[in-house]
């Protein structure tokens, strides 16, 4: 059987730079860097809890380093980001019906945010009891 050879564009490493919808996807895709690193540190706390004080309190140390605290900032502000940009787009990919009836996106979106503030709300009651 014969290879298909059809036409197959040269794109260039920096494609995405030419369209500002392709850039706002590649830093809504970047986000998962720092959030990554964010998970490594939560991992590395549960392993150190495993070991015992000696290597919790050394965990707790490499924690309190104001690069490790930036890079946890910036893991925060990529996750809100994350999920500012996955709010938005929400409606338009999944519109919701009730009855017949379209749900307005903002609606949607604002019930988003609103399910984020309990779930923060419930945490904070629950691990504020026992401090």
């Amino acid at each position: 059987m014969a290879k298909h050879v059809g036409y197959f564009p040269e794109l260039k490493r920096n494609w995405w730079l030419k369209n500002r919808y392709f850039m706002a996807y590649m830093a809504r895709e970047a986000t998962v860097l720092p959030l990554v690193f964010f998970i490594v540190c939560l991992l590395a706390g549960l392993y150190s809890l495993l070991l015992g004080p000696g290597s919790w309190q050394g965990w707790l140390h490499f924690m309190q380093n104001p690069i490790t605290i930036a890079i946890n900032l910036l893991a925060l502000g990529a996750s809100l980001f994350h999920a500012a940009t996955f709010f938005t787009l929400f409606p338009r990919v999944m519109p919701l019906r009730v009855g017949g009836r379209a749900i307005p996106a903002k609606w949607i979106i604002l019930g988003q945010w609103f399910g984020v503030l309990l779930v923060m709300a419930l945490f904070a009651w629950v691990f504020g009891r026992g401090m």
